[in-house]
């Protein structure tokens, strides 16, 4: 299992310095991958701090994770990923993803028809991304376009999918999967095998399964989850994860973070592995400098492994 750095904790602050700094750092420390978030209504776009921090970034991955699908025609998103990859040397993941009813409506935007709507973007936005061109007429959107050059390069294209339906389109039409809030037990029993499944009947490649979780070493293990119940417990009610807290046999965000001493937080991320898991993005949730300190050295130690 591959080991990367979430840096979705630094987009409040909307400084597209402190995420080339934050970065540049996971790249000096020898992490497989870099990601960030976008939230739909935060003003900051993750391709283009991606981009960003791509010129200073030389060989670590870097990916989105995700980008809301419904505020974004899928040529509009074939666009800006490729010329973000032309701007850059790392290899982009583009992360996308349906994002919540309750942020879309902030938009003015319906949530209607998701399924359907995910499986005609990815039509649209892999045709555009693999060949250049496309000619799609779906039950929500449609496109007809040729681009000025075909990509010269591959971008990985992952999918934030949890539910059985959202599974399915994703192993039949994307390379892999993102998952957020989502522990060892639900990956292995739920995610995992439809997934494989349906990329399996599409004769597509094995995918990636990426996931992210908090991560912190402590001797405050109380503390941490605490904290993470406080600021974080919005997650437990939104419907989608509510079902994988569910599935997971927890009560929200704090029972699936990895959470403990070296040992603990060690055993968490085999877990993950064990699982399935083929990417782990941390997101470093530490309260102090000592914890934060601790968490990286381990996270290093465990990567270079």
């Amino acid at each position: 299992m591959k080991i990367g750095i979430n840096g979705t904790g630094l987009v409040q602050k909307a400084s597209v310095a402190a995420v080339q700094a934050h970065a540049l750092q996971a790249e000096s420390d020898g992490f497989a991958h870099y990601w960030l978030a976008e939230h739909p209504t935060g003003g900051f776009d993750a391709l283009t701090v991606l981009a960003a921090a791509g010129q200073r970034v030389k060989t670590m991955g870097l990916g989105t994770a995700v980008v809301p699908t419904f505020p974004r025609h899928p040529m509009v998103l074939a666009g800006q990923t490729l010329t973000t990859q032309d701007m850059i040397k790392p290899p982009l993941i583009l992360g996308v993803g349906l994002s919540h009813e309750i942020m879309l409506a902030q938009l003015g935007l319906a949530f209607e028809k998701p399924i359907a709507h995910l499986r005609d973007y990815l039509n649209i936005l892999m045709a555009l991304l693999r060949e250049g061109r496309v000619q799609y007429a779906g039950k929500t959107l449609s496109c007809q376009a040729s681009l000025f050059r075909k990509p010269e390069q591959h971008i990985t294209v992952v999918v934030a999918a949890l539910g059985p339906q959202a599974l399915r389109v994703c192993g039949q039409l994307a390379d892999g999967t993102t998952l957020a809030w989502v522990g060892p037990k639900t990956i292995k029993t739920h995610i995992v095998p439809r997934l494989f499944e349906s990329a399996a009947e599409a004769g597509r490649a094995t995918p990636r399964v990426i996931a992210t979780l908090p991560v912190c070493v402590t001797d405050s293990p109380e503390i941490v989850r605490a904290s993470i119940t406080k600021g974080l417990a919005m997650y437990g009610d939104l419907p989608s994860y509510r079902s994988m807290f569910d599935r997971e046999g927890v009560t929200g965000p704090a029972d699936v973070a990895i959470v403990g001493s070296q040992t603990e937080v060690t055993d968490g991320l085999s877990a993950l592995a064990e699982a399935g898991v083929t990417d782990f993005a941390a997101s470093e949730f530490c309260l102090n400098e000592r914890e934060r300190d601790a968490t990286r050295a381990l996270l290093k130690s465990l990567n270079h492994g």
